[in-house]
C-alpha cells in the first residue's frame, strides 16, 4: 500500500515540478527532490527514468552527490523569487504577509547562494 501511495505522490510532485519550470513563483527543484524521494520508494522504473533524464537528472545527481546547485539554476531561481516578490508587493493586502514572504524569499536566496556549484 505504501508503494502505491509513494508512486502516486511521485507523479504528483513530478507534475508540479514540470509546471514549476514554466510558472514563476512555483518552485521546481523542491518538487523534483520530492519526486526523486517518492519514486525511490514507489517505482524503480520512474526513479531510473528521472535520474537518466537529460534535463531533470543532472540537477538531482549534483544535489545528491555534492549538495550542489548550478549557477544557472541559482540565477533563474533568484530572478523568479524577485519577480514573485514584486508581484506580491503590488498586490499584497497585508504588510505582515509581505514581510513574511520577504523573510522566506531572503532565506531561500541565501541558502541557494551558499550552495556549491557542480564540478
Amino acid at each position: 500500500m505504501f508503494r502505491f501511495i509513494a508512486l502516486i505522490l511521485a507523479y504528483f510532485f513530478l507534475i508540479l515540478a514540470i509546471i514549476g519550470i514554466f510558472v514563476p513563483g512555483l518552485p521546481t527543484v523542491p518538487f523534483l527532490l520530492l519526486t526523486a524521494w517518492f519514486s525511490a520508494k514507489g517505482s524503480k522504473k520512474l526513479n531510473r527514468w528521472l535520474y537518466q533524464h537529460p534535463t531533470l537528472g543532472p540537477p538531482l545527481t549534483d544535489w545528491e552527490e555534492h549538495g550542489a546547485v548550478s549557477r544557472k539554476s541559482k540565477v533563474i531561481a533568484i530572478i523568479m523569487l524577485c519577480v514573485s516578490w514584486v508581484f506580491l508587493y503590488f498586490n499584497a493586502r497585508s504588510i505582515y504577509l509581505l514581510l513574511g514572504v520577504t523573510c522566506i524569499f531572503l532565506t531561500v536566496s541565501i541558502f541557494l547562494l551558499t550552495r556549491p556549484e557542480p564540478k
